[in-house]
């Protein structure tokens, strides 16, 4: 049974003002695959797309939505960019309304897109996403941003997917999968860039409630309110979202309860100036579960989470998460003597406070200073607080522009957690009670990058652009007890970069393009470097990579096509070594990172197309030439979408290779195949007071396929192998409308 996580609220105003409070065969045959995610219809828009983003202005045409049949364009579940200078695939509006779950994170939509992978243990947006790889770089090896701002945990630069941005908000995603130009900004341009657009105010005024309801009871509430161009205001627009997400997940006793409010206000100053403001608020109640091993698996059933004996561990009421974030910008972009000028200015806070049994997998047993039958735990606490700025500037410049630009960032972090006891109320669990503190730190993480850069327009259909990017970064620590040697520290480090790219494109005619590029890309030092006695004696520089890529784009009505190779020289790897009781990071080795990639969207008429997508891809060690961990040898995508008139639908299958889940080509993986189905269908004037409605319903992993498909990580006492499995088939219905 699944443990409800909160008593449910049925009125959907009481969730509405409760949140106010708290603030997607490949290389299968589809008959053969075991279940899928779904795609369906992306909607092109006019949008700086990734230049918001770090990269390149993503220039699709605008879809004027009609009552006829859809083209290839405006279904396309992915696409590329006819100004890309990397493989990039952008997703849409139409595919994250239309396709993705309510409950989705940005993880869950991205991992239709080639060379894409990502788990979801506990359903859509039920749990922080355990393995989102892009061409096999891991969470922390590429970069995520909201609205063109890097973020993420300092520490490690991963994300917590669940903590910040839901669907409803979600207008656009673009997986860059290169290191970019000198233009793109972030710690992590090592694997790539995830490039998250909000949604913009709509120039009507409207009331947009929503509810949706789904397996492991499921239910989503909210309103989205739009102001409407407001002229007598100079042509002000705004809006703010407010949702209230609850679910009892597909694991057993892995609840989550989940509130929302985001709110934007695009202000005109005058005809060349505008300042946007944003503001994003999330908090999160969530049961935690760390994967499960073969014999539980075999026990309980492939949906083992957590347990509901208070004597065990693994107890839900003592394994769970109590977030709260928040995240703010002010962006102002005008125009001053020739230059155009955007600068961006904002700050975004993380306030986690964790709770666990000492090992929820039942190998360590219970007892504890106050007694042998208590049940031990430990609880921490991770507080930051990033404050930033991002300044672009662009200039006319002889046969091309000039860009100059730069980001200062500077994130600060307190880290503690203790041994507990469960069983008397939460009591430190040592003697004396000081020795119970596991760490007491606090770091700080300061970035300063700046670039250069020119596009030369060698001729009107060829481009050479070339650049050069600087990068400052500096970590400190101060703790009383760190982490893995529980020593006192105080130490500082800098490191220095410079990143140069250079990238050919030339359009063949208004609906083929090609480029070529070289850049370079890196991977700031992890906090862990400074987890031993004497950081000093440690000698790494950033890993780096670089990049070599080439590709060719084709959009027109009938058809949209990407195609792609690529070979990335992946080098400085950061390893360890323990001489005596010291531990010492040093560089060696590196990977060979290489692949091929494609994606295509075929009209076939009458409101149907075929979509698809497939990469081979490889990332071997250079010394041994074995796998590197969590790494597919290809994936796929194959399905049939379908936009006429009111009806839209999909059926899509996502197809993902074979991996290793460890180092030294250690607990093989088998490929695995999910399948997903979406429809729905919108009312036009159902009523007077309504302009439209609309009705979703939705169906996830139509083969049931509950199989293995990621390990997990390893118990703490015995190091026996953890693994996730794929959710069960789900289902859900939306309801939305315009007032």
């Amino acid at each position: 049974m699944h443990y409800r996580a909160s008593v449910r609220r049925s009125v959907m105003a009481v969730r509405i003002a409760s949140a106010l409070g708290s603030l997607w065969l490949g290389m299968l045959p589809l008959s053969c695959a075991f279940g899928a995610d779904l795609s369906a219809p992306v909607a092109p828009q006019d949008t700086t797309g990734t230049m918001g983003s770090n990269t390149r202005i993503t220039q699709l045409k605008k879809v004027l939505v009609a009552a006829g049949a859809e083209t290839a364009t405006d279904q396309a579940p992915t696409q590329g960019s006819l100004v890309a200078t990397q493989p990039q695939s952008i997703i849409g509006d139409r595919y994250i309304e239309n396709v993705a779950a309510s409950t989705a994170n940005y993880s869950d939509i991205v991992k239709i897109a080639p060379s894409v992978t990502d788990v979801d243990p506990n359903g859509a947006g039920l749990m922080e996403s355990q393995g989102l790889t892009i061409r096999g770089f891991q969470n922390g090896e590429y970069n995520v941003t909201f609205d063109g701002i890097p973020w993420g945990d300092s520490n490690d630069f991963t994300q917590h997917s669940t903590s910040y941005f839901m669907p409803q908000d979600i207008g656009q995603v673009t997986v860059d999968r290169g290191p970019g130009s000198a233009r793109t900004l972030g710690n992590a341009t090592f694997g790539g860039t995830l490039s998250v657009d909000s949604k913009n105010p709509d120039l009507t005024s409207s009331v947009n409630p929503f509810f949706s309801v789904g397996s492991f009871n499921t239910q989503v509430e909210g309103v989205r309110v739009d102001s409407g161009k407001l002229d007598q205001y100079g042509g002000t627009t705004a809006y703010l979202s407010v949702k209230n997400l609850s679910s009892d997940g597909y694991l057993t006793n892995a609840g989550l309860d989940r509130q929302n409010l985001f709110a934007k206000i695009v202000q005109p100053l005058g005809v060349d100036t505008t300042l946007t403001f944003a503001t994003n608020l999330t908090r999160l109640h969530q049961n935690v579960s760390l994967g499960a091993t073969r014999a539980q698996i075999a026990q309980f059933g492939p949906d083992y989470g957590l347990s509901a004996d208070s004597n065990s561990q693994a107890f839900y009421g003592y394994n769970f998460d109590d977030i709260s974030t928040d995240f703010e910008y002010l962006d102002l972009e005008t125009k001053l003597a020739g230059w155009t000028i955007g600068d961006k200015l904002y700050t975004y806070g993380y306030r986690h406070k964790g709770y666990n049994g000492a090992d929820p997998n039942g190998e360590q047993p219970n007892g504890t200073v106050y007694g042998p039958n208590d049940v031990p735990g430990q609880r921490m606490r991770m507080d930051y607080r990033s404050v930033g700025d991002i300044l672009r500037l662009s200039h006319d410049l002889g046969p091309g522009e000039v860009h100059l630009g730069g980001w200062v960032d500077r994130q600060t972090n307190q880290r503690l957690q203790y041994e507990i006891d469960w069983s008397n109320g939460g009591a430190l669990n040592a003697v004396p009670t000081s020795a119970a503190i596991d760490r007491y730190m606090s770091d700080s993480l300061t970035d300063l990058q700046t670039y250069a850069e020119y596009q030369w327009h060698v001729t009107d259909k060829l481009d050479l652009t070339g650049g050069v990017k600087f990068v400052n970064f500096r970590r400190t620590l101060n703790a009383a007890v760190n982490q893995k040697t529980g020593l006192p520290i105080n130490y500082a480090q800098t490191w220095t970069r410079d990143l140069p790219s250079l990238d050919l494109h030339y359009a063949l005619n208004d609906h083929w393009s090609a480029y070529a590029q070289f850049a370079k890309g890196f991977l700031a030092p992890n906090l862990n470097t400074f987890y031993t006695v004497d950081p000093s004696q440690n000698q790494v520089v950033p890993e780096s990579t670089t990049n070599q890529q080439i590709g060719t784009v084709w959009n027109t009505d009938g058809l949209t096509l990407s195609l792609d190779a690529y070979h990335i020289d992946f080098s400085n790897k950061i390893e360890s070594r323990k001489i005596g009781t010291q531990t010492l990071f040093y560089n060696a080795g590196g990977a060979i990172y290489k692949g091929i990639e494609g994606e295509a969207t075929v009209e076939l008429g009458q409101g149907f197309s075929v979509y698809g997508n497939a990469s081979l891809n490889s990332a071997r060690e250079k010394a041994s030439n074995q796998w590197l961990p969590n790494a597919p040898d290809r994936t796929a995508a194959l399905g049939l979408l379908f936009d006429s008139g009111a009806w839209s639908a999909s059926l899509v299958d996502k197809f993902v290779g074979v991996r290793y889940g460890d180092s030294g080509q250690t607990q093989r993986l088998g490929g695995y195949a999910t399948t997903d189905l979406a429809a729905s269908y919108t009312f036009v004037r159902p009523l007077a007071a309504v302009r439209d409605a609309t009705v979703s319903f939705k169906v996830g992993n139509i083969g049931n396929n509950k199989h293995i498909n990621a390990l997990a990580g390893y118990t703490g006492q015995d190091g026996t192998p953890l693994y996730w499995t794929i959710p069960e088939r789900s289902f859900e219905l939306d309801v939305s409308a315009h007032i």
